[in-house]
């Protein structure tokens, strides 16, 4: 019991230096990337689905996608005002988007997620020059 004191004034240091840095930063998130769009996504002006939809719920959308080409055998994706897509990644999102490093690693990265759609997919089907 001699030494409460320094405990606790031990204890208060750490609580203060441990969480500086959180109420430091507390609402100062560093702001969104801005997407950068190809000249051919923006001539097409309409994506596959709303934009909002898009920069929300893509994942699942290409889940989705997934399931139905590889489970099966599905390969066209008709939108609710009947324009129809082949599900594909390499070939249907990466044709309007097709620089990979400042469509969707500027997200991703921001995001702090690993997407594993690289895994299988190549970044760059058409061989196209960044």
């Amino acid at each position: 019991m001699q030494n409460k004191g320094k405990i606790i004034t031990g204890l208060v240091i750490f609580i203060a230096l441990f969480t500086f840095p959180f109420i430091y930063r507390m609402g100062k998130a560093a702001p969104a990337p801005d997407v950068v769009l190809t000249p051919k996504a923006l001539a097409a002006k309409q994506c596959v689905r709303s934009t909002d939809y898009m920069t929300a719920e893509h994942m699942q959308l290409l889940d989705i996608w997934r399931e139905k080409v590889v489970r099966e055998g599905q390969r066209l994706y008709v939108t609710t005002d009947g324009r129809a897509f082949n599900m594909s990644l390499s070939n249907t999102c990466l044709d309007c988007h097709s620089n990979k490093a400042e469509f969707c690693d500027r997200c991703h990265d921001y995001a702090s997620v690993k997407p594993y759609c690289w895994e299988c997919h190549i970044d760059n089907p058409k061989g196209e020059k960044q």
